[in-house]
């Protein structure tokens, strides 16, 4: 797996919009003064702004960034002068103090070593209405070597004036084969759970990878498809025990839902063309049969509404149990 330091631009999965405006902005130095970087978490944000840093200042007159000069290495080991990473104590909030100390009165100091200083700042969504009216004043009249980086999940949440003085760059997602390409080759995982991993991703790279090396993942989906495959024939009691078991072991109900749709997907695949090759549980293809012999088309696409309402209740904060008791039931046939 390559280590998330010493990437460079082929690293970037899928992203070929955004690389090559920042390429190109490098080929003819046309560099903005702030981006937004916007995408979901675990998406490749801060990748594409530690990249594009590191293309900035690497002092290679070849290909950027070089990862072998000494402004690279620096960066790569982040402990580069000339760029800074922006730091908030409060989980949730990013204070004025942060903004002016960290920005407002650091920009006016030259680069120590570079063409360039560069400010990343992680999870902007986070500024406060003071930080970013602090921010504002910045990115009115920035110093010609300043570059800073905004790192969001919702951009909305950002002052429309803000947004106008910013280079906006989206996270757009990835195709699967892509994600399942990368996780065989560079985190050398089997076919079988790179297509699960790089499914569950619904295009984020980063995501899958966490997906791919993470063992409560495994546990999550073993216990999903244990309900699934024996769900009608399960009493009462069996379903309040499944549900009480998810709550008990702080199992993502999310990820838990998502596995419940893409099996009765799988099975309503297979019953429409009996064909396995795009099927994601290809190793589960026993009961998938089973489960499609069982059930007509019309009780299939009913289970996975089922599930989609479920997802729909608890984003309503309707109770855990009844809604996951209720969702059990309407899966069995009840």
């Amino acid at each position: 797996m390559i280590e998330a330091l010493d990437r460079n631009w082929e690293s970037v999965i899928g992203q070929e919009h955004l690389t090559n405006n920042l390429k190109n902005a490098l080929k003819f130095q046309k560099i903005s003064h702030a981006y937004i970087i916007q995408g979901e978490k675990s998406s490749g944000k801060k990748m594409v702004a530690d990249v594009f840093a590191r293309a900035l200042l690497c002092e290679s007159e070849g290909s950027k960034p070089c990862n072998e000069c000494r402004s690279c290495k620096q960066a790569m080991n982040k402990n580069h002068p000339d760029v800074i990473y922006i730091e908030h104590e409060k989980p949730n909030v990013i204070s004025v103090d942060n903004v002016r100390m960290q920005i407002n009165n650091d920009i006016a100091i030259k680069p120590y070593s570079s063409a360039y200083k560069i400010y990343i700042m992680d999870e902007a969504e986070k500024m406060n209405i003071q930080a970013q009216n602090a921010l504002l004043k910045t990115l009115e009249e920035p110093p010609e070597y300043a570059v800073i980086f905004l790192l969001t999940t919702n951009i909305d949440i950002l002052l429309p004036t803000i947004l106008s003085r910013c280079v906006t760059l989206n996270i757009k997602p990835v195709a699967s084969d892509l994600i399942k390409k990368h996780l065989m080759e560079k985190v050398e995982i089997p076919d079988y759970r790179a297509s699960v991993c790089a499914s569950f991703a619904r295009g984020n790279v980063g995501r899958a990878i966490e997906l791919a090396t993470d063992e409560a993942f495994d546990a999550l989906k073993s216990e999903a498809l244990a309900v699934l495959k024996s769900i009608s024939d399960m009493e009462v009691n069996q379903m309040v025990a499944a549900v009480k078991k998810i709550s008990e072991e702080k199992l993502d109900v999310g990820d838990y839902l998502d596995l419940c749709t893409v099996w009765y997907r799988d099975v309503l695949l297979y019953k429409s063309c009996k064909n396995v090759q795009h099927i994601i549980f290809r190793e589960d293809i026993s009961d998938i049969q089973r489960v499609a012999e069982d059930n007509s088309y019309e009780q299939l696409e009913q289970k996975i509404k089922s599930v989609d309402h479920a997802r729909s209740r608890l984003k309503a904060n309707v109770n855990f149990d009844l809604t996951m008791e209720l969702l059990f039931m309407e899966l069995k046939g009840a």
